[in-house]
């Protein structure tokens, strides 16, 4: 039983580095952390032999050792700050969270499930972020983004939940998009991300990512992401969704160079808002 166990843990372990393989892969890779615990603690109790034990110990630890590390590199903050947020479609309050956004004071705000109930907050903004676009994702919820700065385009992929807005800020011209994912596997995060690349990969302005991926940064998808669209999320990590007591680092800020992150507080909504201040163009 004890081998049984062993290998069952050391299956979900080891398939969670699989997501280039298939999107299997990057599921499993939401709960590499704890897969890394119960397996480095249970595989030292089984018959395999010594050196087989310790080291798969000894990579679950260094597994480990490389997300818990995220918590705590420090990041320099940049020059543009954005204010990512999941309102959650029966967000009821959406005053106080649209003072936590002035008071942050962001340059951009990128938003999701925008619907009907909460949409009084982007008409509350208007004063502040007088430049605003919205895109579907369904009939009834769209994503957002709002700037402070003065817009010169605009693009929105109907149905794949992408907005993005050229943003005239008095550094230079760049992009802000707003994306909401789609589940990872069995549903069709994999295939939204292929759909949705070309958009982002054929602008040749610096572009700047703000969403609700659905999916932690060590997985094979979001690492694919940040090589193509040639940015870095914002750090440090930390949570922004608690799903049965598990804490899922899955909003994230993506930027040509990286930046400082912090989080908000929840305000209505099952996501916390991330304000990051990113690097977008070169000093």
């Amino acid at each position: 039983m004890v081998s049984i166990v062993a290998c069952v843990l050391a299956a979900g372990f080891f398939g969670s580095f699989t997501g280039s393989m298939h999107p299997v892969g990057d599921s499993l890779a939401v709960f590499r952390l704890p897969l890394a615990v119960a397996l480095a603690l249970w595989v030292i109790w089984s018959p395999w032999p010594a050196w087989v034990r310790w080291g798969v110990a000894l990579l679950c630890l260094t597994a480990m050792g490389h997300i818990v590390a995220q918590k705590y590199v420090s990041h320099p903050a940049g020059t543009i700050k954005i204010y990512q947020k999941n309102l959650l479609f029966q967000n009821d309050q959406v005053s106080a969270l649209a003072a936590d956004i002035r008071a942050a004071s962001p340059d951009i705000v990128t938003l999701q499930e925008l619907t009907s109930r909460n949409a009084q907050l982007v008409r509350d903004l208007r004063a502040d972020y007088p430049y605003q676009a919205s895109c579907a994702l369904v009939e009834w919820a769209r994503v957002a983004v709002l700037s402070r700065w003065p817009v010169e385009g605009e693009i929105c992929v109907e149905g794949e939940a992408l907005v993005g807005i050229q943003v005239a800020a008095p550094q230079g011209t760049f992009w802000a998009f707003s994306l909401h994912l789609t589940w990872p596997w069995p549903y069709g995060q994999a295939d939204h991300v292929a759909r949705i690349m070309p958009v982002l990969t054929g602008i040749e302005e610096p572009i700047i990512v703000g969403g609700d991926f659905n999916m932690v940064p060590w997985s094979h998808v979001l690492r694919s992401f940040r090589a193509e669209t040639k940015t870095h999320r914002a750090g440090p990590l930390f949570s922004t969704l608690t799903k049965r007591g598990a804490p899922l680092p899955i909003d994230h800020v993506y930027a040509p160079g990286g930046g400082q992150a912090s989080a908000r507080p929840l305000l209505g909504s099952d996501h916390r808002g991330v304000l990051a201040e990113v690097f977008v163009f070169d000093p």
